[in-house]
């Protein structure tokens, strides 16, 4: 099974660790809301870093990166931060999924491993429009590095058409021991599967009226939901495709509050994180 880069340090616990933050950290709203108003932007990263323990990248989704850009982004925050990195449209948004190796070959050669210990799963984020080709899909898959100059690679696939809600679809992510993203959305599929030795959940109904984002019975609920996936479990509550009950073995968890307003984001993350603590 596919080891987190971090694994190797990490002495044996019974749960796994729970990195929660938000997509990006450039967004001007924040200002005087989660950024203090005088802070300069060059110091945002390294703000929201001391905040959250984890950030969606989502700028390499739309295009490559420097590797100086990883580097100086690496350079800004914490030991024990981790980012998740989004893939690149150009992959995902294609009707011959196997086909996208030259594109992947190219964001892993733009510099995403200067990133080094802070580099955490790889979202590979399809259209709400692409269907489930249990071919073409497993050539994706297969495409995927699993390692690079000698560090073990996660990544993790969002879905977004019903059509994925099916058994042979988790048998393919369990079989590439690639999970597949826990939406909370209102119109995407929701999949709890658990296939893989980390979950990924991205939290989509946040409300911007609610200082905290979520009223508080939910942010406990995600809570609850998040310790159960670290310590081998799954939570009761949310929906699966397969009945099949994954191996009871530590698990970490990625969590990102994201939502279409999302100025209430960061408090979320945070309520989220004094919670699993």
């Amino acid at each position: 099974m596919t080891k987190s880069p971090n694994n190797a340090a990490r002495k044996k616990t019974t749960r796994g660790h729970i990195y929660i933050g938000i997509g990006g950290w450039t967004f001007e709203p924040w200002r005087g809301v989660f950024y203090p108003e005088k802070l300069t932007q060059a110091k945002e990263l390294s703000y929201a870093a001391s905040k959250l323990t984890s950030i969606e990248i989502n700028g390499t989704y739309y295009g490559s990166q420097k590797p100086e850009s990883f580097r100086k982004w690496a350079s800004e925050v914490p030991d024990g931060f981790v980012f998740s990195v989004k893939g690149p449209r150009f992959a995902t948004n294609r009707r011959v999924l196997a086909e996208a190796g030259d594109s992947i070959k190219r964001f892993y050669d733009s510099g995403v491993l200067e990133l080094r210990d802070r580099l955490g799963p790889v979202l590979w984020q399809f259209a709400p429009t692409k269907k489930f080709d249990p071919v073409d899909f497993g050539k994706f898959l297969e495409l995927l590095p699993r390692k690079l100059e000698g560090r073990a690679l996660r990544h993790v696939v969002e879905v977004r058409h019903d059509s994925f809600c099916v058994p042979e679809f988790i048998a393919l992510i369990r079989q590439f021991e690639t999970p597949v993203v826990f939406a909370e959305h209102g119109k995407y599929p929701a999949i709890a599967d658990v296939v893989s030795d980390f979950v990924y959940a991205r939290l989509q109904k946040g409300n911007d009226e609610i200082k905290t984002c979520y009223p508080p019975k939910q942010l406990d609920a995600w809570a609850e939901r998040f310790k159960a996936w670290a310590s081998g479990g799954e939570p009761g509550d949310l929906p699966k495709v397969d009945k099949a009950t994954p191996k009871k073995v530590p698990r970490d968890v990625f969590a990102y509050v994201i939502h279409e307003g999302k100025v209430r984001a960061p408090h979320g993350a945070m309520e989220l994180i004094e919670r699993v603590k």
